[in-house]
């Protein structure tokens, strides 16, 4: 691990500044040209079809959607430092990281359209369903991780949670079963500053999320989240410590939710505009094309390129959902229980007496 960053001492890796400007060779990522123009086309791809998948949901196409925006440098930078091989458990914030695994904008759509299909991702069973519930994931890649070191493999598991996951239970129990059988689990904080409305000085007491590793007996550091190569350097030595048997490490992104917790939610009523302003400098997309441009691998022609391509690919994805049949009646209640149990018998058809009364109002 990158021991000089001992959360304790409260030191953030940083490598790019928001200027665009390289301030950390020592652990700068042995890239090429062509791997890092092609890390922003993934991090623009993600914002553009997040930002679309907005509209869609304004247009009442899809539901309720948590939005990325802010966040694709965590995402993409940490994907990539993966093997196709190991585990991805994600959240609901890490688009970037998913489309990196492999895993479609159609998908995305489609679960927020309010089908678990959208969750059924063929040939990529390393990529687990899209998780709602804050923290129960943690205890999942927990016990994939224990798997893995039972049966002697070398697979590293992710685990993406936001910064309120760190107050729920899974997380003390996942992180402490994981260091007690080193299993090879990274723990990835994608501290965005809010649980909700709950700013995160007001959750825990301590200085940084990233200590609390401390306790468990396992690494952690605290990244600039917004920083695409210091994620993918600190990403890549806690890959390399699990995969090598010495168990867990906690990563804290520290980035921001530059939108609306969800599209049910106003952040103006518990966030000062200042705060966003204060912010939008650090944009990761901002501060990754500052770099590019300045070496002359990126311009306004290959920008409007890449931004009409994703735009494209994201429009198509949303016409084929809009096309899809809805998910049948009895398929939201028949995967629940092996034998329907009676009340859930009576919710059904409660529903579809409800169904029935609606069409024909």
């Amino acid at each position: 691990m990158l021991t000089s960053y001992d959360p304790l001492k409260g030191k953030r890796l940083q490598i790019l500044a928001e200027s665009g400007r390289i301030v950390n060779r020592k652990h700068l990522p042995e890239w090429t040209d062509e791997a890092l123009v092609e890390a922003y086309r993934l991090m623009l791809r993600a914002r553009v079809a997040d930002e679309k998948a907005l509209l869609f949901q304004r247009q009442k196409r899809i539901h309720t959607l948590p939005v990325n925006k802010g966040q694709e440098a965590a995402a993409v930078g940490s994907a990539l430092a993966l093997e196709p091989a190991d585990w991805m458990v994600q959240s609901y914030r890490e688009l970037g990281a998913v489309l990196q695994k492999g895993g479609t904008i159609r998908n995305h759509l489609l679960y927020f359209k309010g089908s678990e299909w959208g969750s059924v991702h063929p040939g990529l069973p390393r990529l687990l369903p899209l998780s709602v519930p804050i923290g129960s994931q943690i205890t999942h890649a927990a016990g994939i991780g224990h798997a893995i070191r039972y049966q002697g493999g070398s697979e590293v598991v992710i685990c993406y949670f936001g910064d309120g996951g760190t107050s729920q239970g899974d997380f003390h129990e996942g992180l402490n079963w994981a260091a007690v059988f080193k299993c090879p689990v990274i723990f990835f904080c994608m501290n965005n500053q809010y649980a909700i409305s709950l700013n995160r000085r007001h959750q825990t007491a301590s200085a940084t999320l990233a200590q609390k590793a401390v306790a468990y007996g396992m690494p952690g550091i605290q990244v600039d989240g917004n920083d695409l190569l210091a994620v993918h350097a600190a990403t890549r030595a806690a890959a390399e410590h699990v995969r090598s048997g010495q168990g867990p490490v906690l990563i804290e992104a520290y980035t921001y939710r530059m939108g609306p917790h969800t599209t049910a939610d106003d952040p103006s009523l518990y966030r000062p505009k200042e705060e966003e302003e204060e912010w939008a400098p650090r944009d990761p997309l901002l501060r990754l094309r500052l770099h590019l441009e300045s070496r002359g691998l990126w311009d306004s022609a290959r920008e409007d390129e890449s931004r009409a391509a994703a735009t494209a690919e994201t429009d198509a994805a949303m016409r084929e959902v809009d096309e899809l049949h809805e998910t049948p009646l009895d398929e939201i209640f028949a995967h629940q229980y092996s034998d329907r149990p009676a009340e859930l018998r009576r919710q059904q058809a409660a529903y579809e007496a409800y169904l029935q009364w609606k069409e024909a109002r």
